[in-house]
């Protein structure tokens, strides 16, 4: 249903221009894709769609390039690393704790990687709060947050 939902939402943007998440909406709407705000606004997140000038003058949502999304992507990974100075596995909860102002960089980068067993995070100024879904999930993503630093 998600992809389904996404893929219509790449088709959209591509024959019309849409300027924001409720003429989004409407048009899921009219294919009949039924839709919330804030399932449209965490698609658009995903999908990593982004506003252009159209010819017209006005504001439209397009597919980001590949390569501006492998850039975003590199920047976010440098971020977390360079914010990061310590985490903590506390059963099915990681604790990281970052520079101050940077925790939720860290969760933003985290969010965007798409983790399996991630359920959430949590961010305050220098320190962030993941919820796995269980220890083993949390003890393995300890591990891998070692490699990603």
């Amino acid at each position: 249903m998600k992809s389904a939902r996404q893929s219509k939402i790449l088709e959209i943007i591509s024959s019309c221009d849409i300027e924001t998440q409720n003429q989004l909406m409407e048009a899921l709407g009219r294919d009949g894709v039924r839709s919330t705000q804030a399932t449209v606004s965490r698609d658009i997140k995903e999908l990593r769609l982004v506003k252009e000038l159209s010819p017209e003058g006005r504001y439209r949502y397009v597919a980001a390039s590949r390569d501006e999304v492998a850039d975003y992507d590199q920047r976010l990974r440098k971020i977390f690393r360079e914010s990061v100075t310590s985490y903590a596995c506390a059963q099915n909860i990681i604790v990281i704790k970052t520079l101050p102002g940077l925790a939720s960089a860290a969760c933003a980068t985290l969010d965007s990687m798409s983790i399996v067993n991630l359920v959430g995070t949590i961010a305050g100024d220098d320190t962030a709060f993941l919820a796995m879904k269980d220890i083993s999930s949390a003890e393995h993503f300890c591990r891998d947050i070692e490699d990603m630093l």
